[in-house]
């Protein structure tokens, strides 16, 4: 029984528990019409669990080591997405976020707002390396002028999201592009500049798109009574000249200061919500106890605009616990099929077709879907298909940058489009936008994958050693 229990599952056992997951699913987006990922993720990790122990009696005891390291991984991320919650109200009673909108509202021009929007939160993130930073800070104040300007909010998200996805794959500060480089031993400039054979003619595709999408809003009349009703109100409660409105963007130069020097994610979060309540205390005229029941239940406050009050109205700590409880719920599932060798039955069962440089590839961005969609985590999609592949890469003789490449073109790219995964729990908790709403629109998330299977079926930017060594010798 001990001897067995350390054995992998076998495949069909394996491919049940995932097939269980799957129309689980999809009965519900037939019938519903968006799946309910809390309880499908409890029944999916029941069965599961009784799959594994009926028959292939794994003891619990397994089962629960799986789950506790699941919410290890979901721990230090589900904080960081607790405490801005904690930070967003903080930062729109500081008139952080009113002054972003407000200036934002005068200067940017809808005709070209989504554009505008990607470039932003693309700069941003390049030189913070946190995709999740930008949309906290960057991503919620856009979120609140494309209000404004009358742009849809599942199209503002999809360009805040393509630009700070854009952004973390090219910045060398970058979390996952550290971990792809680190897991496929590669040298990490040597990893974005592969990484950008995909990454930036897709960015350069979703640019043009948005570009078509602003079109749609270039009446030339969105800056109208409307608009200018939300400036005064915004004025009437905010105190938004020039000197006030400086220091109210304190608290977001400090997330950009703190990223840059590399202080930790939420130090720098907890830090800018501290300064942020000092300043709506000291400068908007807030008390300490109203400033705590807002970062705790979100900001509230009645402008007499219900367009203003849907951009206001947000925020707090307990606004997040749906989010986080499906962040642990999603990695305790996968941290079942991780320590149980459900993952490593179902990847090593694709190990037999990787017999050239394609079949490679594809069965590596094939394992990356797989891998990301069972565990929900992002990190979970770059280590287990990059360990195993990259052996397999260095026997065809392909250089290992192309294995770190395609550990960032496949799981990283599907993370913020699946409702039950971290990453999109995450921007669907901080933009206040259903996943499956923004999701059609990004268009970089599905585009880069594309390129990367065309790269691969071509063979264009899979580099082989050999051809390495030959240049140096005509050299």
């Amino acid at each position: 029984m001990e001897e067995r229990n350390l054995k992998n599952p076998p495949l069909w056992i394996c491919f049940v528990i995932v097939l269980f997951l799957v129309i689980c699913f999809l009965l519900q987006l037939i019938t519903k019409g968006e799946p309910d990922v809390h309880m499908t993720l409890v029944f999916a990790s029941s069965f599961a669990t009784g799959m594994l122990m009926l028959f292939h009696k794994t003891k619990f005891e397994l089962i629960e080591e799986g789950i506790i390291h699941g919410c290890k991984i979901a721990t230090m991320s589900m904080m960081i997405l607790m405490f801005i919650g904690v930070m967003i109200p903080a930062w729109i009673a500081a008139g952080t976020i009113p002054t972003l909108i407000f200036y934002g509202l005068k200067i940017i021009s809808p005709s070209i707002f989504l554009v505008t929007a990607s470039l932003t939160c693309a700069l941003a993130t390049l030189c913070t390396g946190t995709s999740w930073g930008t949309a906290a800070t960057f991503g919620v104040a856009l979120m609140g002028i494309g209000g404004g300007l009358g742009v849809s909010p599942e199209m503002t998200a999809a360009a805040v999201i393509c630009g700070a996805i854009f952004g973390d794959k090219m910045s060398p500060i970058s979390d996952t592009v550290n971990l792809s480089s680190g897991t496929c031993e590669v040298n990490i400039f040597e990893n974005i500049k592969s990484v950008s054979t995909a990454t930036i003619p897709g960015f350069l595709i979703t640019i043009l798109f948005f570009i078509f999408m602003d079109m749609k809003f270039h009446t030339g009349e969105i800056h109208s009574e409307a608009v200018q009703g939300m400036l005064e109100v915004l004025n009437s409660h905010f105190s938004l000249n020039p000197v006030h409105a400086f220091i109210s963007l304190i608290p977001m130069l400090l997330v950009l200061i703190l990223a840059l020097k590399k202080v930790n994610a939420l130090a720098t979060i907890v830090i800018s919500a501290l300064v942020a309540m000092f300043i709506s205390i000291m400068i908007q005229g807030y008390s300490l106890t109203s400033m705590m029941s807002y970062m705790n239940y979100g900001f509230s406050i009645d402008t007499g605009n219900l367009d203003l009050n849907k951009l206001l109205n947000r925020g707090g700590l307990q606004s997040m616990m749906w989010t986080v409880s499906i962040g642990y719920l999603g990695l305790s599932y996968g941290g079942i099929l991780e320590k149980t060798g459900v993952l490593s039955t179902l990847l090593d069962s694709v190990k037999a077709i990787t017999k050239n440089s394609r079949n490679l590839i594809l069965t590596h961005i094939g394992t990356g879907f797989l891998t990301i969609m069972l565990s929900a985590s992002p990190y979970v999609s770059i280590l287990i298909p990059g360990r195993m592949f990259v052996r397999a890469y260095e026997r065809l003789g392909i250089k290992k940058i192309v294995a770190s490449r395609t550990c960032e073109h496949s799981g990283i790219c599907l993370d913020p489009l699946l409702p039950w995964s971290l990453g999109a729990v995450y921007f669907s908790g901080v933009l206040g936008v259903k996943t499956l709403e923004y999701a059609p629109y990004c268009i970089l998330l599905w585009i880069v994958p594309i390129i990367a299977i065309f790269y691969a079926v071509t063979g264009i930017f899979v580099w082989k050693e050999e051809e390495e060594r030959k240049e140096g010798e005509n050299r």
